[in-house]
């Protein structure tokens, strides 16, 4: 949902976000349990465009005229080239079965009312039955899970994991479990609808009042359909999905969803049992075991259970949409369920309150969180001429003690493309920040398919309108359309700056993926540079090492000005590497094109740089 970013800043809009919310936790250092040895890199695509060959992108086109891709189109020759850019884990985006406008009656699937859809294909984070898949994503619709099982075969066989999402606040308006296992009852069908709040109803309720569709632009664009009548049969309504508590909301809320009842109550106080004191220190062995005779909300069942049947299908993981809108509890419940049953799960949240980070962290399980607030925010500042690099060591410092879980990306699905004019302008603009966010830390990078071909996401798609790639209409993705060359994926219809660009990633992640220092120490030279002539104010620079490699990351991010200095490395950090005085040579490890003599004297570190606009150097210290 596009906006629900700007709907996380305002949060106390709802009074429901207080239950989430706990004083901010004085957490010491808690040994990551199941950390990995390397750096993990995510690529995370919309699956429903990946294999999309069609490149008409008519605003507003059906299937028929755009184009769509399939769950068939991962090739074992496209999972081959993915792994080989550097990456480990896939994220397939909107797999589960999610609200549409396309008619499917014939394979049993209901349709769904157009004035609650967004676009015509449907937001991802409307599912409507969490036990099978989109049917658009399958040759063959009555055998859609049977393909995707075939994927996630695939997949493995490629040597990559993979996750799916889990939207847990929220679920479609019109939701049928038509795909139920055996025991599984639906979403609300045992609600007691006369009261706007019980602990195990699964929903909250406006009583006496039915549903409204809300006032704003005519669905479809102003098509013909049966369905669009200005009706939608709900009542008593619902709470929509951002917490909105209107029978009637407002065309900017989340209309197509309602809000899943957690045990908390409409004052925000919590009906469920709490986590004592100390939990924060706890695995998730003593998490599972707290909660096994415990008395927990309905709606907590049902999604472990579903987080379990996917589990047990072989997905590694699971990206979970908005998670600080439900409280924390419920996630050690869940998380800690996972674990019991695969400990090397890659659990990833959606948290965009830096004063809740470490409390879904250490008491929710979360494995990795968005670093979105503080790191990815500050980068598109810099590249936007409104900062200064220099916080960037900041926000390291003041995360030290969790920055191994805070997940860095520059483009996905909800966000302005990184190559679009609204962001970086150009994708070698983009290129510094790239390389920062990769290196500054030990926690996963993750790419957004197209990002390392320059997609800039110029098309006007219906629904979803340009600087971000639509997640809700029938669209091609151009720039990766040029890479997948029509199934060949090779690349063949990339301009060469395009080539070189995608090269320039593929060196990154692999580079990422195999050194030993990006998973040891940091420490900013930034501060000790400041004041060198030459250095110039879009410089930015640290070390990073372990017992086995010593790194020194440069970045430039201007995109006009070539910039020489003497680079400082302090003595703090010489006589952490445990160098003597003499001379060394500086080889970036990117193209290792570049090297430079490094001269230790009397303890302190100086080498001669020049860096040209918007290049990155990452030495190794020879």
């Amino acid at each position: 949902m596009i906006n629900k970013r700007f709907f996380a800043v305002g949060m106390a809009t709802s009074m429901l976000f207080t239950a989430c919310k706990t004083k901010d936790l004085k957490m010491s250092n808690v040994k990551k349990e199941n950390a990995p040895a390397n750096k993990v890199v995510v690529y995370q695509v919309f699956t429903r465009l990946f294999g999309n060959k069609n490149a008409t992108n008519k605003p507003w086109g059906t299937i028929e005229e755009n184009g769509i891709g399939k769950f068939n189109d991962f090739t074992d020759k496209a999972l081959h080239e993915i792994k080989d850019l550097g990456v480990t884990y896939i994220w397939y985006t909107g797999v589960p079965h999610h609200a549409l406008v396309r008619d499917y009656t014939t394979f049993g699937i209901s349709n769904d009312d157009p004035e609650v859809v967004k676009g015509r294909a449907g937001s991802p984070y409307a599912v409507k039955d969490y036990y099978n898949v989109n049917p658009d994503l399958a040759e063959n619709p009555a055998n859609r899970l049977q393909e995707f099982e075939a994927l996630i075969s695939r997949t493995h066989k490629a040597g990559l994991k993979l996750i799916i999402d889990i939207v847990p606040n929220h679920i479609a308006r019109k939701y049928e479990g038509k795909n139920n296992p055996e025991g599984v009852s639906d979403f609300g069908v045992d609600d007691d609808v006369t009261v706007e709040y019980k602990r195990d109803n699964n929903f909250y309720y406006i009583p006496n009042a039915p549903f409204e569709i809300p006032d704003g632009d005519v669905p479809l664009n102003g098509e013909k359909n049966p369905l669009i009548d200005g009706k939608f049969g709900e009542n008593p309504a619902k709470w929509t999905g951002n917490g909105s508590r209107k029978a009637k909301p407002d065309q900017n809320d989340w209309y197509e969803t309602v809000k899943v009842n957690y045990g908390v109550r409409p004052d925000g106080s919590k009906d469920f049992p709490e986590l004592p004191a100390g939990f924060d220190q706890k695995n998730y062995q003593e998490h599972f075991a707290f909660w096994q005779d415990k008395d927990v909300p309905s709606s907590w069942k049902k999604f472990r259970d579903i987080a379990l049947y996917w589990t047990a299908k072989g997905v590694d993981g699971f990206r979970y949409d908005m998670a600080e809108m439900v409280p924390y509890e419920f996630w050690s419940y869940m998380n800690s369920a996972i674990k019991m049953k695969n400990p090397n799960a890659f659990l990833l949240a959606e948290v965009y309150n830096p004063n809740e980070y470490r409390n879904y962290i250490r008491l929710g399980k979360m494995d990795y969180l968005y670093d979105k607030v503080e790191t990815y925010d500050k980068l598109k500042d810099v590249i936007r001429g409104k900062s200064s690099p220099d916080g960037l060591s900041d926000i390291q410092k003041g995360m030290a003690d969790i920055e191994h879980h805070m997940l860095h990306f520059l483009d996905n699905h909800d966000e302005q493309r990184l190559a679009s004019p609204e962001f970086a302008g150009t994708p070698e603009r983009g290129k510094p920040l790239m390389v920062v966010s990769t290196t500054i830390s030990t926690s996963p990078t993750m790419v957004y398919f197209g990002q390392e071909v320059g997609e800039a996401g110029n098309e006007d798609a219906g629904f979803g309108k340009r600087s971000r790639t639509s997640i809700f209409d029938y669209i091609g993705v151009p720039n990766h359309q040029k890479w997948m060359n029509g199934g060949k994926f090779d690349g063949g219809k990339l301009s060469d700056s395009e080539k070189k660009l995608r090269d320039f990633y593929k060196r990154l992640l692999n580079f990422s993926i195999n050194s030993s220092a990006l998973m040891g120490s940091f420490q900013e030279i930034q501060s000790a540079n400041r004041q060198n002539a030459g250095y110039d104010e879009l410089i930015y620079s640290y070390a990073r090492w372990s017992e086995k490699q010593k790194l020194i990351v440069i970045a430039n991010f201007s995109s006009e000005k070539t910039s020489e200095f003497e680079l400082k490395v302090p003595a703090d950090v010489i006589s952490k590497w445990k160098l003597k005085d003499g001379s060394y040579v500086f080889v970036d490890k990117l193209y290792s094109e570049n090297k430079t003599y490094f001269t230790v004297k009397n303890g302190e570190g100086v080498a001669r740089v020049k860096i040209k606009p918007s290049e990155s150097f990452i030495y190794e210290v020879n």
